[in-house]
């Protein structure tokens, strides 16, 4: 039985429709019995996207298609599975992309270079493509521009609630939507997106534009959390403007006319990433950590990194204590430059360490209590420069060796 986060929300916010975007979700039987596994996407002609994917080396059939759509930055579909990574599986597994992306082109009277495919799931196992391709005409017919919540949920593998969010922002005078899904749960350490996420808006932005904002969006959202240290061989993250709304087109990404856009963009990404890193597996705890006065961003960024995917400190998260010790162990191992002596460790706002040493006669009841907390703050202070860096993690408990040790079988 799956145990549901204890970060899953009492009720998912309601996406609104978004025209030129219209969505169906099915159970083929790919993996999993008695839920959904499919999604299709479909939106309009003349749509420009961008994506950014995993730096796996080995990466996914679905993952090399995808590079291969968006560097023409336009598309009219997305047709993304759950339960078959479709990865490290050899000529089969380009067969079986080819063999969607053909399908859903004819249904959409367009080019099988303008439908994009992401595949999540188990790795090394053949996917059969005929329990895709037959179910696509009938979700066709189907086809929902309110069927969020359900696109969500089919795209989730050990995932224990849909991950959804939406903003609203203004272009000139025009109010335009953004809305986000992403799935993730085990597999964590994003190198460039999480395992899945699609975004979708109404706004008119030209493709290189679009590519820019994501990359920068992404590196300050699904590029900063870890639930495990894994990076997935399927990392998909594609943002899709269908340019329905009535306002000039965005050409530039220094327009000005897209500053508001650019930060919903990002809160979308963050607040898709933070589901992510909470939904963790077996997580009980979410786990925001700041690097501070490191040699550089990227100093603190891979201190911060050092520390949340230490097993010795996740573990340490779990059990309620606070072993202050192993965030020191993780900062060493970093290899980044540490003024040891200057070094300042706070918990929950409390500080434990700075001068080198503990503070004398600090109360480990207040830190005992925020551990035990759901929210833990951990700010960290290397004292070399002006380098500072956020992540965002989860603790590993028991439950993350019971998912992973028999996630197979």
């Amino acid at each position: 039985m799956t145990i549901i986060s204890p970060f899953a929300p009492s009720s998912l916010p309601e996406l609104p429709p978004i025209e030129g975007v219209r969505l169906a979700s099915r159970a083929c039987g790919i993996r999993y019995k008695g839920r959904t596994d499919l999604l299709f996407a479909e939106f309009s002609p003349g749509s420009t996207v961008a994506g950014v994917f995993t730096r796996s080396k080995t990466c996914s059939a679905p993952v090399d298609w995808c590079r291969f759509v968006v560097s023409s930055g336009t598309g009219r579909a997305i047709v993304a599975n759950a339960g078959n990574a479709n990865a490290f599986t050899g000529p089969a597994g380009v067969t079986a992309v080819h063999n969607i992306a053909t399908t859903a082109a004819t249904l959409l009277n367009c080019a099988p270079g303008e439908v994009l495919i992401a595949s999540t799931g188990t790795i090394g196992l053949p996917l059969d493509d005929s329990l895709i391709t037959t179910a696509l005409p009938d979700m066709l017919t189907c086809m929902s521009e309110y069927a969020w919540a359900e696109a969500a949920k089919a795209i989730m593998t050990t995932d224990t609630y849909p991950k959804v969010a939406t903003r609203r922002a203004m272009i000139d005078d025009v109010q335009v939507k953004l809305n986000g899904i992403a799935k993730g749960s085990g597999m964590i350490a994003p190198s460039m997106a999480t395992m899945l996420c699609f975004v979708f808006t109404d706004a008119l932005i030209m493709a290189p534009v679009l590519h820019e904002i994501l990359r920068q969006g992404v590196d300050r959202s699904f590029n900063c959390i870890t639930v495990d240290g894994d990076t997935s061989t399927s990392d998909t993250l594609l943002l899709v403007a269908t340019g329905k709304a009535v306002h000039a087109p965005v050409l530039m990404a220094r327009d000005p006319r897209l500053a508001e856009f650019r930060t919903r963009l990002n809160e979308v990404l963050i607040d898709l990433a933070h589901q992510v890193a909470k939904d963790g597996e077996g997580a009980s705890r979410f786990v925001t950590l700041t690097v501070k006065r490191a040699a550089s961003s990227r100093a603190a960024r891979r201190i911060c990194f050092a520390i949340a995917n230490s097993p010795l400190v996740k573990t340490a998260i779990a059990g309620g204590d606070a072993n202050w010790g192993r965030i020191v162990m993780a900062i060493g191992k970093s290899g980044e430059k540490v003024d040891r002596d200057r070094l300042k460790i706070c918990i929950g706002g409390v500080i434990v360490t700075e001068n080198g040493g503990p503070v004398a006669g600090y109360d480990e009841t207040l830190i005992l209590t925020h551990m035990r907390g759901r929210h833990i703050v951990i700010e960290v202070d290397v004292g070399v420069g002006r380098g500072m860096a956020t992540v965002w993690t989860c603790d590993m408990t028991n439950a993350y060796v019971n998912i992973n040790s028999c996630y197979r079988t």
